[in-house]
């Protein structure tokens, strides 16, 4: 028995969908299903039912997916009760967030939270948006940081986690700059489609960006010419001229005004977003109360 097995488990559980839940795992999905049914061996009895339409339980799954989260629980429990014996939890926080936000509201807030972190230390954990709501609800994290939007949906039991906005951003497209501090890449230019920069499916920027060009009446004529899973990797094809990407102002601001930098359009192609940072409603330790006490009272 593996614990990655039960994560699997009860992810599929939740997700009702191999491929779903793999990308979620960030597994390939043959992978996926061989450690389905490797715990499945294991339990001596199939778990899953695996004809057409969405993954369903067998009665053995459905009875066993309460067992699996409460082993699951118990082993995080464990792991944190270790932890604190060993003294690190009193002097640890830990942070669950993407890269992009650990690179822009994060360093931001430890340039101010340092009199308060003086003997303690702060973990960054950069994952995907599903993963460290996942760490969060394991007890693996104390806080999770993660943009808030319509078209993003945060599954977190409102009667454990509670939840403070700390920010507030918007998306825009964004080119390198001519000479003349013009956007080199223009929305309605010469009716040409404009090279694209995207983010990944997976990725929640992307998901945003996707969601108002499907749904923009204005939506600007497009040509993928990049598919990529990191902001600051577009940020840098950007500043090489390589096309537009939406971009998260806080990122790029100081370029704009410096003129390196470009919007490609008006404010009808930005997307706004919320950032909110979750913790769970139980308390936590003394050091992680006082990051939120001042986080809370931005």
């Amino acid at each position: 028995m593996q614990l990655k097995w039960l994560e699997d488990f009860i992810v599929l559980a939740q997700e009702r969908s191999f491929t779903r839940a793999a990308e979620l795992r960030h597994v390939t999905h043959p992978a996926f299903g061989r450690r389905i049914r490797a715990l499945e061996a294991w339990a001596g009895t199939p778990l899953v039912d695996r004809g057409g339409g969405p993954v369903t339980l067998t009665p053995a799954g459905l009875s066993f997916l309460e067992t699996a989260g409460q082993l699951a629980r118990n082993l995080a429990q464990s792991h944190e009760e270790l932890q604190s014996l060993a003294g690190r939890q009193a002097r640890t926080v830990t942070l669950a967030t993407g890269r992009t936000l650990a690179r822009t509201v994060v360093a931001d807030w430890l340039v101010r939270l340092q009199p308060i972190l003086q003997g303690g230390e702060l973990c960054i954990r950069t994952r995907a948006l599903a993963d460290t709501v996942a760490l969060l609800e394991r007890n693996e994290a104390d806080f999770s940081l993660v943009y808030h939007h319509p078209a993003l949906a945060v599954r977190l039991d409102a009667r454990q986690f509670m939840h403070v906005t700390v920010a507030s951003d918007r998306l825009v497209p964004i080119s390198r700059a001519t000479a003349q501090g013009q956007a080199l890449h223009r929305f309605g230019q010469d009716h040409l489609p404009v090279p694209y920069l995207a983010y990944a499916p997976q990725l929640a920027l992307g998901r945003l960006v996707e969601d108002h060009l499907a749904h923009n009446p204005n939506a600007p004529r497009l040509q993928r010419v990049v598919e990529c899973d990191s902001a600051d990797a577009h940020y840098e094809y950007v500043q090489k001229g390589l096309g537009v990407a939406w971009l998260p102002w806080s990122m790029v601001h100081a370029d704009c005004l410096a003129k390196r930098l470009a919007p490609a359009g008006d404010a009808r192609m930005e997307v706004r977003f919320d950032v909110r940072l979750y913790r769970p409603k139980r308390r936590l330790g003394p050091l992680a109360e006082a990051l939120w006490k001042a986080l809370a009272q931005r």
